[in-house]
């Protein structure tokens, strides 16, 4: 981007450092949903559970920054959980 004056700038120069460091919490919150449902799928309970936390605190801290959307975050823990609460089920049925 060319701007005609220094604030221009430095505005592109804030919105691209904004840009670069929500993208890598995006993908962070990504990889640990990803490592979450692999374990799950596994029926390593144990560890997908403290996955489902960890993934739940990064949501959560995604959230609040304002990098994702409020509903967003609550539709993505909502969804992880009961994905949860139906393998947990399932392992003690059995």
């Amino acid at each position: 981007m060319t701007g005609k004056n220094s604030s221009a700038f430095k505005r592109h120069r804030q919105s691209e450092e904004r840009r670069i460091k929500n993208k890598a919490v995006k993908s962070s919150v990504r990889t640990i949903t990803k490592k979450f449902v692999v374990l799950a799928q596994k029926k390593e309970l144990d560890e997908a559970g403290a996955a489902l936390k960890e993934m739940i605190k990064k949501i959560d801290t995604a959230a609040r920054k304002g990098i994702i959307k409020k509903n967003t975050a609550a539709r993505k823990k909502s969804r992880m959980q009961r994905f949860f609460n139906t393998i947990n089920q399932a392992a003690v049925a059995q």
